[in-house]
């Protein structure tokens, strides 16, 4: 049992002042501010209209803004930086939480070794799960279990799951610091999408747990942020991204796997590996062809993914 919670938790959230996203994530958090020390909001939007209302609403919170939009990434890298605690909860603008969410969620670091925890996060309409933990799949894609089925208690025992969902992931510092890549938490080259993934891929290559703990629910308006309202929810929910943010999501999966593949895992798995890729690029090319020209502009990213990889490689955490 962590005792003192309000002293070891920090929450930092990215905003891009979208809608009513922001008041509803900070109303959930002012009915349990006893369990953190410090609420931190990356302001992306550019808005000083939005900064002056959130800063006279929410008092308690602190609030920078900034002059460019930082994207998801590195808005995390800078609020985690300036952070104080030894738990660091990182949430979408678009999520609400229950009311006792941090108190529960923080039994989910029971052990020394256990470096993140993901709760159950369920859609707005509280019936339908968003995830309950992150896993690798052999397409070397992010699952969220349980994503888009209806609630029934199928994952109501806690239990280890690959990672947290990045909408709404609780960290470790020690495990944050451990898996830093120069001045990065969160790889920026990432932008969004995908970086949850190689949160949790980087933290198990070095021995780090994640665990799922079922009472610390939230909920989640999936895509509130970066999809258009008619896109919210929906099955195939890429499909209604711009073609920056889809390019940014099919680049992003190769680079994660670049720094963070083992070649005989990727041997192992080619055969679903390329199908996913047959699929993918074959709606690209029908039906996005602008995409390509996105991901060959972005193409020094992923050398710079291979360099990564080479500092990635070091002994297994004990």
């Amino acid at each position: 049992m962590i005792d003192n919670a309000n002293a070891l938790v920090s929450v930092v959230i990215v905003t891009c002042g979208v809608g009513n996203y922001l008041s509803d994530c900070l109303d959930s958090l002012e009915s349990q501010r006893q369990d953190f020390r410090e609420a931190i909001i990356i302001d992306n939007s550019l808005n000083p209209v939005f900064f002056r209302r959130i800063k006279e609403r929410y008092p308690w919170a602190q609030i920078y803004s900034s002059k460019v939009n930082l994207y998801y990434c590195a808005s995390l890298n800078k609020g985690i930086e300036s952070s104080g605690g030894k738990f660091i909860l990182c949430l979408n603008d678009d999520v609400s939480l229950s009311g006792d969410f941090i108190h529960n969620a923080l039994k989910g670091f029971f052990n020394d070794d256990i470096g993140m925890v993901s709760g159950k996060i369920l859609r707005k309409d509280k019936k339908t799960l968003d995830s309950t933990g992150l896993f690798l799949t052999n397409y070397r894609t992010a699952k969220e279990r349980g994503y888009a089925l209806p609630d029934t208690g199928k994952f109501s025992e806690a239990g280890f799951v690959f990672g947290a969902s990045g909408c709404a992931a609780f960290y470790r510092r020690e495990m944050l610091e451990s898996i830093k890549e120069g001045q990065d938490y969160l790889d920026t080259d990432l932008r969004m999408f995908y970086e949850d993934l190689d949160v949790s891929w980087r933290a198990n290559k070095l021995g780090w747990k994640s665990y799922y703990v079922p009472e610390a629910v939230a909920y989640h308006a999936r895509g509130g942020s970066c999809r258009p309202e008619s896109g919210l929810n929906k099955p195939m929910a890429a499909r209604y991204l711009n073609d920056r943010l889809f390019g940014d999501l099919i680049k992003n999966r190769y680079i994660v796997m670049l720094k963070n593949e083992r070649f005989f895992r990727f041997i192992l798995n080619i055969v679903p590996i390329l199908l996913y890729d047959l699929c993918l690029w074959g709606y690209v090319f029908l039906f996005r062809p602008k995409v390509i020209k996105i991901i060959i502009s972005d193409r020094k990213y992923f050398a710079r993914a291979l360099r990564k990889r080479d500092k990635l490689i070091r002994p297994v955490r004990a």
